[in-house]
């Protein structure tokens, strides 16, 4: 019985007993319809509960025939729009409209949409059978009102299986084009989970499958901290925190996004689709600063150290969707605008398809590409996300000057390279409302390019000098801070040293493969000066070319890394000649 506890069985088993405990159903695998690839029983038994004047309505045209006729149209939908879009915006059958999903609003000055939020069920169902053509099963199935939506396979290192082996089954022995992991079309998301290691893909591309970690880090790395009672399992935060009701539904409701990206070959456009769900430190920073936001209200200052390769892009339109609709404890919003100030092109679309996506209505976003009256217009008017750059945003000045007290976020796109200076103190004093006098806004343009040759940083010396301002919250993300940077943005540790509001270091983004570690293969000059003098001694060596690839090492820049590699393979080729 004792060795028991180590059965992948056992681990399943702690998994679903944690869920159901905790606002959970248990699924019967036995409902599961495969053809359908979903639980027909369960989405027909949630429309009917939650929207019973709907359904009267529809047995209406299709008396003792409307459930098959639902379903059917449910079927279309699904495989015409997918399931996401089908989960966020219901369907419409003989001009009827249902909710397959409700989601959490974002205040309680509506009690009817809390009411219907409780109509949700989440199912965990274990072993379920998802082919026709086999009776292969997959662990878990977690569906929402009977919509399959994630997947996961359990394996146990206790019995000499980890992720990577629950990895290696999705890649050979599930097949993409069965129903239930067909992309887009059913499960959303497929995990693989041990009990020290999260991981999870979106797409299943047969042996071309690429898994992205959902671990938390730990000491700045990758995989996950030790529990205070060492005997639990590392990765319970999975099935603790983030598969909680509220958490798992506001994932689905507000972070998976469909991209789409479009792309010319030979002339002709062609598009391609990724479903994107968050990374762990993705949602921890979105979710710790909304809240913080949420209890401290407006006028903080934060800093976000993300790597490269953390996928700021995408945090960053996260953040600005959250807090365009964020409410504080007593149903009021938060802010009035949010301003997103960044150079990349690629973020405007990204925050356009993502709020979209969320929203289904136009005008949310707005990118000021033209004039200072069209960013005033947009201000005024209450546009709910505002995307600039720094050498736009002075124009509008003296038609800010006007505006009532309002308050803003301000997300700043890498805080350290050209956010300083004049032009940064003058956009703080345009959102507050201080007057800036024409003659200073016509000025505004040189000094930001003065700012951007030079790269220097002025920020620091502005901030403290205007000092915070109450109604202005500025959230800077950045790779690599400067010192001052931390100064100005960081909070103060027990030391009193500033530090990140949030962290995803550069080691853990190594650890994790997104991004390459430049010292791994890194050899000094000393070392390979050494080798060099002993392998010339060699009478097998080509001596004159490997003195020609010396001298071009020795000539180029020290700075210049790529080709001192090239010259350096080049000359270990011919040593061994």
């Amino acid at each position: 019985m004792a060795s028991e506890i180590y059965t992948e069985s056992i681990f399943e088993m702690a998994i679903i007993g944690h869920l159901t405990a905790n606002g959970w159903y248990s699924g019967n695998a036995s409902d599961f319809n495969c053809d359908l690839a979903l639980d027909k029983k369960a989405v027909l038994s949630f429309v009917q509960e939650s929207q019973p004047i709907e359904w009267e309505k529809l047995k209406s045209y299709y008396r003792e025939d409307t459930e098959n006729k639902f379903v059917h149209r449910l079927f279309k939908e699904l495989d015409l729009r997918g399931m996401l879009d089908v989960i966020r915006h219901g369907i419409t059958d003989s001009g009827v409209k249902f909710k397959l999903a409700y989601f959490k609003p974002d205040s309680k000055l509506n009690p009817d949409t809390l009411k219907q939020y409780n109509y949700n069920r989440l199912y965990v169902t274990r072993q379920v059978c998802f082919s026709i053509k086999n009776n292969k099963s997959i662990d878990l199935l977690l569906s929402l009102n009977g919509l399959p939506v994630a997947t996961i396979e359990l394996k146990n290192h206790f019995t000499g299986q980890r992720v990577d082996e629950a990895m290696e089954q999705y890649r050979t022995s599930r097949d993409p084009k069965e129903l239930l992991f067909q992309f887009k079309k059913r499960a959303l998301a497929h995990f693989t989970v041990d009990p020290d290691e999260v991981y999870f893909t979106t797409k299943l591309e047969g042996s071309g499958t690429r898994f992205f970690p959902f671990n938390k880090g730990f000491n700045n790395g990758g995989g996950n901290p030790p529990t205070k009672d060492y005997t639990a399992y590392r990765a319970a935060y999975f099935w603790g925190d983030m598969l909680s009701v509220d958490s798992w539904l506001e994932i689905i409701g507000r972070f998976m996004h469909l991209q789409k990206d479009e792309y010319l070959v030979d002339g002709k456009k062609y598009y391609k689709e990724t479903l994107l769900f968050p990374r762990y430190h993705q949602l921890d920073a979105v979710r710790k600063l909304t809240a913080h936001t949420k209890v401290r209200g407006p006028g903080k200052r934060y800093l976000i150290q993300h790597s490269a390769g953390s996928g700021k892009s995408n945090s960053i339109a996260w953040l600005a969707y959250r807090l365009s609709s964020l409410y504080n404890e007593a149903d009021r919003k938060v802010f009035d605008s949010i301003i997103v100030i960044t150079d990349r092109n690629v973020l405007d679309q990204q925050l356009q398809n993502t709020i979209y996506q969320f929203e289904h209505k136009t005008g949310v976003v707005q990118r000021i590409d033209a004039d200072s009256k069209q960013l005033a217009d947009a201000i005024n008017s209450g546009v709910s996300i505002i995307i600039t750059t720094l050498q736009k945003f002075p124009f509008a000045l003296k038609y800010l000057t006007e505006i009532p007290n309002r308050n803003y976020a301000v997300i700043i796109d890498e805080a350290h390279s050209s956010q300083g200076g004049e032009a940064s103190r003058k956009m703080t004093e345009a959102l507050v409302g201080k007057n800036v006098t024409l003659e200073e806004s016509e000025n505004v343009e040189g000094e930001i390019e003065k700012d951007i040759e030079d790269e220097d940083d002025y920020i620091r010396e502005t901030i403290l000098k205007r000092g915070p301002q109450k109604n202005i919250s500025l959230f800077a993300f950045t790779a690599t801070p400067k010192a001052k940077t931390l100064e100005v943005f960081g909070n103060k540790d027990a030391e009193r040293k500033p530090k990140p509001f949030h962290l995803y270091s550069m080691r853990q983004a190594i650890d994790e493969g997104f991004i390459l570690d430049v010292l791994r293969n890194y050899t000094t000059y000393e070392t390979y000066y050494q080798f060099c003098k002993t392998v010339e001694e060699d009478p097998e060596l080509n001596k004159r070319k490997a003195a020609k690839a010396i001298g071009r090492f020795a000539s180029l820049h020290p700075t210049n890394l790529a080709q001192k590699t090239e010259v350096m393979v080049e000359h270990f080729r011919h040593c061994h000649r």
